[in-house]
């Protein structure tokens, strides 16, 4: 115990030498190597900046730690005569934790340790004497003055990247983080991100595939940066934009007993799909939610044999003669035209849905976020539904 008073004691002798002068520019983090920016001890004449070399020297040694290197934050700058107490650095951990509920993931994701990532929050809310996060556990938690610092942190991050972009002479847009249902994830966003990325070689994209509940969540917590859904959404937070129309379609396999009855003539009709064994996506998507308003009539009596997350499949299922399925045209576009599938078409039935682009209201809309839309507005302007969309690179 005497020893560990000792190192306290020294600690505070440290802090107690060094901030008068020297704290207001510089901050002690505990930091890996690999992200140590540059030397900023320097052989000094000044008293007071030796004694500071000194008492950093022995708590080095005392700790044992190789690892600590004076990272420049300044604490405070005036513009426009409003003093600032907060630092970008500052900011970029906060969004980080709020983002990811945690000190540990945030602190992967800043490049920092859990130690000078908790220092950096606990900073932040020093300074201003105010809490932004609730302390459930291990878990935090943004508390009502957190969640509404968020959006403009990450606006403020943003424009910040704009500038040291156009400052340090870099072309092309910053990283962008895109979400997308599946149908649209497997058969549309991969190849949109692909041109767009070749018109603009210098931006990352990042795509995560979900289904629409999902994308829509990750969207309404600032997780990704736009959103393209298949589904209906109704979040109060989000702008929910239009993009294309998409339509249903119910498919068999050639050798099924309906797709037989097709082709002698016969009309498929509800008795029919009463009657059948279903194959359909999961809760949540948005395939599943067209599937289910259109049948909303008979949905109780329906033979839902599987319930899959992937379109693929439910095709091969559908295609091994397990059942009936019901999904976009665009996924069983080839698949038609090769004739492993043939569709169902039921009179009466309204499977017409719209595709949507998904963004949050209160974010930053970048210059590479809204080259990105008027892409995706480009490459459907010719086509009245998806499955009529040109894309001659697909094979």
């Amino acid at each position: 115990m005497a020893a560990f008073l000792n190192k306290v004691s020294l600690m505070l002798h440290y802090q107690a030498l060094a901030w008068n002068d020297y704290a207001a520019r510089f901050v002690p983090c505990l930091r890996p190597k690999s992200a140590q920016t540059r030397p900023v001890h320097q052989t000094s004449t000044d008293p007071s900046q030796l004694m500071h070399d000194r008492a950093f020297k022995m708590f080095k040694r005392l700790l044992s730690v190789d690892q600590i290197f004076i990272v420049p934050i300044e604490f405070s700058k005036s513009i426009e005569g409003i003093e600032m107490k907060f630092t970008l650095r500052q900011l970029e951990v906060f969004v980080a934790v709020g983002r990811g509920e945690s000190v540990s993931r945030a602190a992967e994701c800043v490049g920092l340790s859990q130690s000078a990532t908790s220092t950096a929050l606990s900073e932040l809310e020093r300074v201003y004497d105010r809490r932004l996060f609730d302390r459930i556990g291990k878990r935090l938690q943004l508390n009502e003055l957190g969640a509404a610092l968020l959006p403009q942190a990450i606006q403020l991050l943003d424009h910040a990247a704009e500038i040291d972009a156009l400052l340090a002479g870099r072309s092309g847009f910053g990283p962008m983080r895109v979400g997308a249902t599946l149908t649209i994830g497997n058969y549309l966003a991969t190849l949109l991100i692909g041109d767009f990325m070749r018109q603009h070689p210098g931006c990352r994209v990042s795509l995560g595939v979900h289904n629409t509940a999902h994308i829509v969540r990750q969207v309404a917590h600032y997780e990704l940066d736009l959103g393209l859904i298949e589904g209906d959404c109704q979040h109060a937070d989000l702008d929910v934009i239009p993009w294309i129309a998409d339509e249903l379609a119910v498919f068999a396999a050639p050798e099924h007993p309906l797709a037989h009855k097709l082709q002698q003539g016969g009309v498929i009709d509800f008795a029919d799909l009463l009657a059948a064994s279903w194959i359909v996506r999961e809760s949540g998507s948005g395939t599943r939610q067209t599937f289910d308003y259109a049948m909303r009539h008979v949905q109780s009596k329906l033979d839902i044999r599987l319930e899959l997350e992937h379109t693929e499949a439910i095709k091969r299922a559908v295609e091994s003669g397990l059942g009936i399925g019901c999904i976009s045209r665009l996924a069983l576009k080839e698949a038609f035209r090769r004739g492993s599938l043939v569709e169902l078409p039921v009179a009466g039935l309204d499977l017409a849905r719209q595709f949507h682009f998904v963004l949050h209201k209160q974010k930053y809309r970048t210059a590479g976020i809204t080259a990105f839309l008027e892409l995706c507005r480009s490459v459907t302007a010719g086509a009245s539904r998806s499955d009529e969309i040109v894309l001659p690179y697909i094979r």
